[in-house]
């Protein structure tokens, strides 16, 4: 089981915590993309309850989201490499 940050990393580097989450990244810029909302969304991705704490699942869809954007974005050369030294290393 993946256990999740409340809050994705904010690094200018691609961290471990990427690596372990990549599925669930890959996840929400889906969703994103086909417009499900963001309660829908941490319900069935994140695993968090909207009902239960909405400002905590909200930071945490919000966080996940923009580090899936950068790890795509600005921070892909970073994650290229990165991701292939784990495939190299396993």
């Amino acid at each position: 089981m993946i256990t999740l940050e409340c809050v994705a990393p904010v690094s200018d580097d691609v961290v471990d915590y990427d690596r372990r989450n990549l599925l669930i990244y890959a996840e929400l810029l889906d969703a994103d993309d086909a417009g499900l909302g963001w309660r829908e969304g941490a319900l069935d991705i994140l695993g968090i309850d909207p009902v239960e704490d909405p400002e905590g699942a909200r930071r945490c869809w919000d966080s996940h989201l923009a580090r899936a954007r950068w790890i795509v974005g600005k921070g892909l050369p970073l994650a290229i490499l990165a991701f292939g030294e784990g495939a190299r290393s396993s």
